[in-house]
């Protein structure tokens, strides 16, 4: 197979990959984007929400005032240092322009705001609180505003974000799909000069057609069947194995953009030994081979051990009045903090279990809620169903779900009295009154009906001002990028609805940015001499 040039690689085709494909090629570069399936990733299967705010079009249509500051405020608490302050300064002061620049991509976005506190909206809203803004810590922090920008589409709206994009870098770049990277090349002074890949590109239509399909099934639903994916996954490999062809790609800039490693067991053992059981949040591609790549090449990692699990309360909003406890009965976290802070303390500190204590009224209000999607109301029938016990007292509910019945004792009387212990706003709380009680298991275990979504935060450490990766002595390797979460990033620390997907717009559109002006100065300079 005859060799490949482009002055700038791209190494997986997800949002990452298509907002750099996209900036490098508005610099002028030319572009080749490489994936190993389709393309889309882990953005396809998501719910396709952008984080922004600081006064976006769409906060405006829904009459909400928001500022730049108050974003930076919220996020500066929530995501700690893992970026500098002038990184997430510049990241929230660029947020409306973000959405803007998205539209301009063909991205569809509305300011339909949400009514309630919700981990994901139904279809008739597409801006929501997608974090922890209102909850009772955070609120004392800067004034809450909803930011959670989901793109316009049934369902999740994943493909609602992505489809565009997509087709705004097929105008602008070469799309190599079926094409997977093997290993970097680099000069003797260890610059990155291009990438080793086998592609299917020229093999039997049949297999091609093959390799998709079982990519597409792999990813949903195999997403919520591992042994369904497993056996995809091998099938997937025997094609590759027997017809693909290896090539070499010169490149003046790589950037690697090949998602995290939730789907590499060994690696989260080895760097996340807590976090299992979990619904696997990315595709077969989510294996870590991105960051693997650079770090062949002498990239430093960090933050490997951050994972983001999420354990929803709501919807139904009602169940924000209830009182989550673990298994001596007592508390666990304010219940309208985000689903992963949710998640974070149900695993480093009560082993993953907790229970969900509610009296009639909830019930009957969680049962009545309709403005929900098809896999939230699935859940809600399974959790007041099957996942939930029933009794005529306080004791006799945590007799019956296996807790300590005194403690719950002690629990509920310190929550009716006075503010809430754990700062839940008021707005949220429910003094527990009529019975029957419930308590509603929501502890985290290997479950279709209600499963517990995991991602990888960490990977690969990136030079703030370009997306270049770093070295152990934190020196930038020539030619050499990364972004999305392939990349330690904004999310790095601590995640909400849309901030993934929102750092892979910013840190995809960084790198693409840097690359091609540096190969656009390279080239005024050569012209020069």
């Amino acid at each position: 197979m005859e060799p490949l040039r482009a002055d700038v690689v791209v190494a997986g085709f997800g949002a990452a990959g298509a907002c750099a494909a996209l900036e490098a090629a508005e610099a002028g570069a030319d572009v080749l984007v490489l994936d190993r399936f389709q393309g889309g990733g882990a953005t396809t299967i998501s719910g396709g929400v952008v984080y922004a705010g600081g006064g976006t079009a769409q906060q405006r249509d829904a009459g909400v005032t928001d500022s730049a500051e108050a974003m930076y405020a919220y996020l500066r608490h929530e995501t700690g240092d893992v970026v500098s302050e002038r990184t997430l300064r510049a990241f929230c002061e660029g947020s409306t322009e973000m959405i803007r620049w998205l539209e301009r991509h063909g991205v569809p976005f509305e300011g339909s705001l949400c009514p309630d506190k919700t981990s994901y909206p139904g279809n008739r809203h597409y801006l929501y609180y997608s974090g922890s803004e209102a909850s009772g810590a955070f609120r004392e922090v800067a004034t809450p505003a909803p930011r959670g920008h989901r793109a316009k589409g049934r369902g999740t709206s994943g493909k609602a974000l992505f489809k565009p994009l997509a087709a705004a870098v097929r105008h602008r770049a070469t799309v190599l799909p079926q094409t997977r990277v093997r290993r970097l090349l680099q000069s003797a002074d260890g610059t990155v000069t291009g990438v080793l890949a086998t592609t299917l590109r020229d093999a039997p239509g049949w297999a091609r057609a093959t390799h998709r399909v079982l990519g597409q099934w792999s990813a949903k639903p195999g997403i919520y069947v591992p042994a369904l994916r497993k056996l995809l996954n091998r099938r997937v490999a025997a094609i590759e194995a027997r017809f693909a062809r290896e090539v070499e790609i010169s490149a003046r800039g790589v950037i690697l953009t090949a998602g995290g490693f939730i789907a590499n067991r060994d690696w989260v053992r080895e760097h996340a030994p807590a976090y299992r059981g979990g619904l696997q949040l990315g595709t077969a591609g989510d294996d870590g081979s991105g960051i693997e790549l650079g770090r062949s090449a002498g990239g430093a990692t960090a933050e490997l051990g951050r994972v983001s699990a999420w354990r929803f309360l709501t919807p139904p909003s009602a169940f924000l009045g209830g009182l989550l406890v673990n298994a001596r009965g007592e508390r666990v976290i304010d219940e309208s903090r985000y689903g992963a802070a949710v998640g974070e303390e149900l695993i480093t500190r009560h082993d993953g279990r907790g229970w969900l204590l509610l009296d009639d009224e909830l019930v009957r209000r969680a049962r009545a809620q309709r403005d929900v999607q098809w896999f939230q109301r699935l859940q809600t029938r399974y959790l007041l169903r099957r996942g939930r016990v029933v009794g005529s007292s306080i004791e006799e509910v945590a007799r019956r779900a296996g807790i300590d019945p005194g403690g719950l004792a002690k629990t509920v009387a310190a929550a009716a009295d006075g503010p809430d212990p754990m700062g839940k706003p008021a707005d949220f709380t429910h003094r527990l009154g009529t019975p029957p009680y419930s308590l509603v298991d929501v502890s985290i275990r290997p479950s279709l009906a209600f499963p517990c979504p995991m991602l990888t935060l960490g990977g690969l450490v990136v030079d703030e001002d370009s997306g270049m990766v770093l070295d152990g002595d934190r020196r930038p390797i020539p030619g050499l990028y990364a972004a999305g979460r392939t990349a330690v990033g904004i999310c790095s620390r601590s995640y909400v609805s849309g901030l993934s997907l929102a750092d892979c717009v910013f840190s995809g559109r960084r790198a693409g940015a840097h690359s091609g002006r540096t190969l656009r100065e390279l080239d005024k300079n050569e012209n020069v001499f």
